[in-house]
């Protein structure tokens, strides 16, 4: 939906008025991104092999848990496990609902999770986090709510593979980080670990690393190339263990740091020169 300068609203479903899709709502725009199968992306397998590695979960929580995907892989491994979705958009919520036995419509960048200290054991954050800008906020309610010995599992698009590397020898754009597009943060595996060392030093272990989706080719070779290669993958997932207290470390880093960003930071005391309460 458009608002065009007199006010009137315009139904684009993703088009232009010529009927041609947008920028950014296209998948591959190369011919060979007809081999690629899409669901790979997101990691069913490497997210099945990663939840069926513990050795049980009480509850599970899915940020942003979509079609309940996930979920649904949380179930088979665990049948007694009581699954917990967050979702901030109403139509995916609804349909949650037969699924999850709890559903959370909320704004995981502003919003606390519902959830008490230490409860939850396994968070699933799976190609959710290179949407939002407010990632110490959002690690802050995560590992505020996992408890000590509680897993993290984060798959997200992977700024470093093979293709974005060849890309960029060219000054193409990676694909998964154009400005025209919902994407917002790049990740890398060096990165994300560096990330989640500085803000919270000690506070997680990297239990288990993978890769999935390997641009340009199908899945018969896709897989196999990830599971040797997992740093040049499309996709990359951690599986974090949370081996120590947390103390709001995420939350407080920007102000910490002297970041000149007014990242949100809730009712927690940071010092900076923004209003991130306001």
């Amino acid at each position: 939906m458009t608002i065009g300068c007199g006010g009137e609203v315009r139904v684009t479903d993703g088009n232009s008025p010529e009927g041609k899709p947008l920028l950014g709502v296209m998948g591959g725009e190369h011919p060979l991104a007809a081999l690629v199968d899409y669901a790979e992306t997101y990691g069913p397998g490497v997210i099945e092999r990663f939840v069926r590695s513990l050795p049980s979960v009480n509850q599970a929580v899915d940020l942003g848990a979509g079609s309940g995907r996930d979920l649904q892989i949380v179930r088979k491994a665990h049948p007694a496990s009581r699954l917990l979705a967050v979702e901030g958009g109403r139509r995916y919520a609804e349909g949650l609902r037969a699924l999850a036995d709890e559903v959370h419509l909320l704004d995981i960048e502003r919003d606390l999770l519902p959830f008490e200290m230490e409860t939850v054991d396994l968070v699933i954050c799976n190609q959710i986090l290179e949407h939002v800008k407010e990632v110490f906020w959002i690690f802050h309610e995560i590992s505020r709510t996992l408890r000590v010995g509680g897993h993290l599992l984060v798959g997200v698009p992977n700024v470093a593979s093979l293709h974005n590397r060849l890309l960029l020898l060219f000054g193409v754009q990676p694909t998964q980080h154009k400005l025209c597009s919902a994407h917002v943060r790049p990740f890398s595996r060096r990165d994300t670990l560096r990330f989640l060392e500085a803000c919270f030093p000690g506070g997680y272990l990297l239990e288990k690393f993978s890769g999935a989706q390997f641009y340009p080719f199908p899945v018969s070779l896709a897989r196999p190339l990830a599971r040797v290669f997992p740093t040049c993958a499309f996709s990359i997932f951690f599986l974090l263990r949370k081996v120590r207290p947390y103390r709001d470390e995420f939350a407080t880093y920007p102000s910490r740091a002297g970041f000149e960003t007014n990242f949100w930071a809730g009712n927690v005391t940071t010092g900076t020169q923004y209003e991130s309460g306001s």
